[in-house]
């Protein structure tokens, strides 16, 4: 299937996967930002869409799959808005019972912990911290993904093992 077929098999699907956007979010926007994150997504993985699979269940699990991980991640943020004039916003998480400098101390171990890592280990998994996909991550490196998402594990129970005392 081609590049402006693929396509036009998505936007077609624009008005059924919006029913759906709008029934997860409620709000018009949101539901239109839904639709564009799973059209995206399912450009970046339309290699693994099998032509004769049905293209509405696809893109209808993507969609899911992406508000959930938002739902997710909106409910650890632990976010407060202010509602007064200027918005701003509230860390809720933040525990004040540390004082500045111990924060900065563990920040300071935590950077030489993974400054200490081993090339192999250190590049991926700092790659990954910042916000790189797997697949990005191997491309990059020219290494299999299998490889990439191994040393990004061993990277974790690495720095798991040398951070133990901050637990």
């Amino acid at each position: 299937m081609s590049s402006i077929e693929f396509n036009q098999l998505l936007t077609s699907n624009t008005e059924f996967l919006r029913g759906f956007a709008f029934s997860f979010t409620k709000d018009s926007e949101d539901a239109n930002d839904l639709i564009q994150d799973t059209f995206v997504k399912a450009l970046r993985y339309k290699n693994n869409f099998k032509e004769g699979t049905n293209i509405k269940g696809w893109l209808f699990t993507i969609m899911r799959n992406i508000f959930i991980n938002n739902y997710k991640r909106k409910k650890f943020q632990n976010t407060i808005t202010d509602s007064t004039d200027n918005s701003y916003f509230i860390d809720a998480s933040q525990d004040y019972s540390f004082d500045s400098v111990t924060t900065q101390i563990n920040e300071k171990e935590i950077r030489s912990a993974i400054g200490n890592l081993s090339k192999d280990f250190k590049v991926p998994f700092t790659m990954f911290v910042e916000g790189y996909h797997y697949d990005e991550i191997a491309d990059t490196l020219g290494i299999p993904m299998g490889t990439v998402k191994s040393r990004i594990f061993h990277a974790r129970k690495k720095l798991a093992a040398k951070l133990e005392v901050y637990r």
